[in-house]
């Protein structure tokens, strides 16, 4: 199953981040996202003005509350959105991290 067709789950504290062959292997799976530090994922999108970005950010949290995982979100530069995601209960990446990359994907190709 994809990415994009799974839903995020909860993670508790003490469960372990992935290690860095996980997160290698997941990177594959989103477009154009970095892994920052082996516990963050980030990617920055460019928009045509700050209407367009802020659509964008408002699209993205729609997503987040429904799965329940939610990123940092910024926009600078008024066109610009950094999204940044990790599971914050664990201080590093999980599945749910990609699986969430993997939406956001989706609603950039729509």
């Amino acid at each position: 199953m994809s990415l994009d067709q799974k839903h995020c789950k909860p993670c508790e504290g003490g469960t372990a981040p992935f290690s860095a062959e996980e997160n290698q292997k997941l990177i594959k799976e989103v477009d154009y996202w970095t892994i920052e530090g082996e516990k963050k994922l980030e990617k920055i999108l460019v928009f045509k003005n700050f209407k367009k970005a802020l659509d964008f950010v408002n699209k993205v949290g729609v997503i987040a509350e429904a799965e329940d995982h939610h990123p940092n979100i910024s926009i600078f530069d008024y066109k610009k959105v950094r999204i940044e995601l990790y599971t914050h209960s664990i201080g590093g990446l999980s599945e749910n991290d990609f699986i969430l990359a993997s939406k956001i994907d989706e609603l950039n190709r729509i």
